[in-house]
């Protein structure tokens, strides 16, 4: 796998709650290209990211993914986007115990100005 790197990273004023690896407060991802066209995201999670004691939250769940999207807009399109809709599947609890998380994305189409990402998030035994 080879990692991406973040063109914004250098600009002082860059904060991004999702890929800044420098705001304490944020998720801090990174990213690496994949062998299948994915963009992949190894996340060590942490309890304050929870809802419910142990259970990563599902508006962190849906960011974690929204932020990989992002990522593969950047990375397979060559240009930046906003998200325009998010449909989740909650299957279960995501736990903040796990040692990490892989967040995946991968582009399924693009038309236009659309771009359609699925993603996913899997426990370190591979479980979505």
């Amino acid at each position: 796998m080879r990692k991406i790197v973040n063109p914004w990273k250098r600009i002082p004023e860059f904060k991004c709650f999702g890929c800044c690896t420098s705001n304490p407060d944020g998720l801090q991802m990174d990213f690496k290209e994949g062998d299948n066209g994915e963009i992949i995201c190894k996340w060590e999670p942490q309890s304050k990211f929870d809802g419910w004691p142990g259970v990563i939250h599902g508006g962190i769940q849906c960011t974690l993914m929204d932020e990989v999207a992002a990522w593969v807009v950047q990375h397979d399109l060559k240009v930046s986007g906003v998200t325009s809709k998010l449909d989740t599947k909650f299957i279960k609890p995501v736990h903040s115990s796990e040692p990490y998380l892989i967040i995946k994305g991968k582009l399924v189409k693009s038309a236009h100005r659309l771009a359609w990402i699925e993603c996913s998030i899997e426990n370190m035994a591979g479980e979505r």
